[in-house]
């Protein structure tokens, strides 16, 4: 089976590339973006997936999958749930598409 390599160099492009629906694709980059800074916290403070997941009331292996980036089947919820639980609070903006484009 031959693989072919797609480069998408913006999440908007990745997402139409994955075949995913507008409103998949906003949902994914909202996960992204949560998982993103989760990595960056963890990272930047040392702790470990085990500190993560008690802190967060998960469990570790379910955190490794997370922070390795496999976001099946998990919520927004639980990345803000995961980064409140680490001392950060989670900020929304909501904004009008231009549906003129």
């Amino acid at each position: 089976m031959k693989v072919n390599s797609v480069t998408a160099k913006t999440p908007e492009t990745l997402a139409q590339t994955l075949g995913l629906s507008g409103i998949e694709a906003q949902e994914w980059q909202v996960q992204h973006a949560l998982l993103k800074r989760l990595r960056q916290i963890v990272s930047g403070a040392g702790l470990t997936h085990a500190e993560v997941a008690q802190r967060g009331g998960s469990s570790r292996t379910r955190v490794t999958s997370i922070l390795n980036g496999n976001l099946d089947n998990v919520s927004s919820d639980l990345l803000i749930r995961l980064l409140a639980a680490l001392g950060y609070r989670v900020k929304v903006s909501v904004s009008r598409v231009d549906t003129a484009a």
